[in-house]
């Protein structure tokens, strides 16, 4: 058991009302999660404020309370710990709390805005055919070895994430491949971990109705990096225009990976097709079944990152051969009459067109591309038009269909969409709020040798409407259709 003292280090106290020596059962942030001998952080959300609920933590048992600003009113027996600032505060109580797992592990955090599931998973399973016990947490899932069950976040909170690495390190966890979003770095949630280092993907729009612009998502990306200590390595693309940026001010070693400008671990795609690509990578050709320019830079991250690590060349390369991607990724399902699926997670203009022209650049033309594409509700609104623009240009037809509308009305989503198809391409685009009906759809008009790019979801396995999640899998649909046949 620990005690309040044992795990105040580094949380930025300025203030203690109380005793210090006293034992902590657990740590929590969520007043519901409060039980007797919690130490309760107090932490402002972006929706509540965790000081309102102070009362009714102590009310639950909570016998420490630590917070941004002390409660008019405190309550005799309970020891309250003014902090500068309650988020980082939650992180390094939760390392401290947890005996500082990440200390233990080489932890490597993926940021960016496209590859961070497909890189961090690669790692992973690259990392086990290695020969080493590792732990992934990732948008898709948390993976203990063998062990896997459904992710909630992207980046779990400080809390969760702490008992992960914590059950991590009693499993032997040696390394540890961890996705680490712009939301967590801006609100604390990564505070207290130590990372071996850092990799950089790429950086485009998305999630300004979170950042509202996109200096502030560079900047909480850059974060990251800044935090980074010395004996860490931050390694970035050198071919995207943010890549140096990122690591302007990083302590940390710098390396760079890249398919055109000057890097330190350098390749060039030889020949690409929808099963697999030949690349280069530092002088050495290999096969990969990953396709696509996009892939080839995951590819080239994981290299890096292997590198950085300490492993050979030869051994990397080796098994980099066989190694697929991530679910819902580039995720290729062909049917018995030769129409090709590919379910893809693309949620982002960027995103959306990479996988486009990868589609673009494999196929005959000779043959239809069908796309199949939305928007999620309650996100950044101004990248509707551009991903309907940029769906319709680069597709033979078009169906607008609802993503995650959550709590917006869908058929408003799909109208803001509609804005940015051209008229030109506006008698090739169907617009249908069912997305099942829009996958069966597409299904009935593609013919043989056809392909259906099913864009938006990937591996999620449910549909949030009206703030309600009903079971909804795109991969099980199309399968569904295509065993009818």
């Amino acid at each position: 058991m620990k005690s309040l003292q044992d795990i105040l280090y580094a949380c930025g106290a300025v203030e203690t009302r109380g005793q210090l020596d006293i034992p902590v059962e657990r740590v929590a942030f969520d007043s519901r999660d409060v039980s007797q001998g919690t130490a309760f952080v107090a932490v402002k959300g972006t929706r509540t404020d965790g000081h309102d609920y102070i009362g009714q933590a102590i009310a639950k048992g909570a016998t420490a309370i630590v917070c941004n600003e002390l409660p008019s009113n405190m309550s005799e027996g309970v020891t309250y710990i003014r902090v500068k600032d309650s988020a980082l505060a939650l992180g390094m109580l939760s390392s401290n709390f947890f005996d500082n797992p990440s200390k233990k592990m080489k932890l490597v955090g993926i940021t960016g805005t496209n590859g961070k599931t497909t890189t961090a998973t690669l790692l992973y399973k690259l990392f086990r055919k290695l020969g080493y016990p590792c732990g992934l947490i990732s948008t898709i899932s948390y993976r203990i070895e063998d062990t896997e069950w459904p992710s909630t976040h992207t980046t779990p909170d400080a809390i969760r994430i702490n008992e992960l690495l914590s059950r991590m390190v009693l499993a032997g966890c040696s390394h540890v491949f961890m996705e680490v979003s712009s939301h967590a770095v801006d609100q604390g949630r990564i505070a207290g971990l130590e990372f071996t280092g850092g990799v950089f993907t790429n950086l485009t729009h998305d999630h300004l109705d979170y950042h509202q612009t996109f200096k502030a998502y560079l900047e909480a990306k850059k974060k990251f990096f800044d935090q980074l200590p010395s004996k860490s390595f931050a390694l970035s693309n050198a071919d995207d225009r943010n890549g140096s940026i990122i690591l302007q001010n990083t302590r940390a070693r710098k390396k760079y990976y890249g398919l055109k400008n000057m890097a330190d671990f350098k390749g060039r795609v030889m020949e690409n097709q929808i099963n697999g690509m030949h690349i280069k990578i530092d002088n050495t050709e290999v096969y990969s079944p990953l396709s696509g320019l996009f892939n080839a830079y995951n590819l080239m991250a994981i290299y890096g990152t292997a590198m950085l690590l300490g492993e050979s060349k030869e051994d990397i390369l080796r098994e980099i051969s066989s190694l697929q991607g991530a679910e819902g990724r580039f995720d290729v399902i062909k049917s018995s009459n030769n129409i090709t699926a590919i379910i893809d997670y693309a949620h982002t203009p960027d995103a959306l067109e990479n996988v486009l022209r990868t589609l673009n650049d494999l196929r005959t033309h000779n043959e239809q591309l069908i796309t199949i594409t939305g928007a999620g509700g309650d996100r950044d609104k101004t990248k509707r038009p551009l991903m309907a623009a940029i769906a319709s240009r680069l597709s033979n037809r078009l169906i607008l269909t609802s993503d995650n509308p959550r709590t917006e009305d869908p058929q408003v989503i799909l109208e803001e969409m509609e804005k940015g198809v051209e008229i030109t391409k506006r008698s090739k685009t169907m617009v249908i709020v069912n997305r099942k009906e829009a996958i069966k759809t597409a299904w009935n008009l593609a013919q043989p040798g056809d392909l259906i790019l099913i864009a938006g979801k990937g591996h999620e396995k449910y549909q949030e409407i009206g703030g309600v999640r009903y079971p909804f899998d795109d991969k099980e649909i199309i399968l569904n259709l295509m065993n009818e046949e």
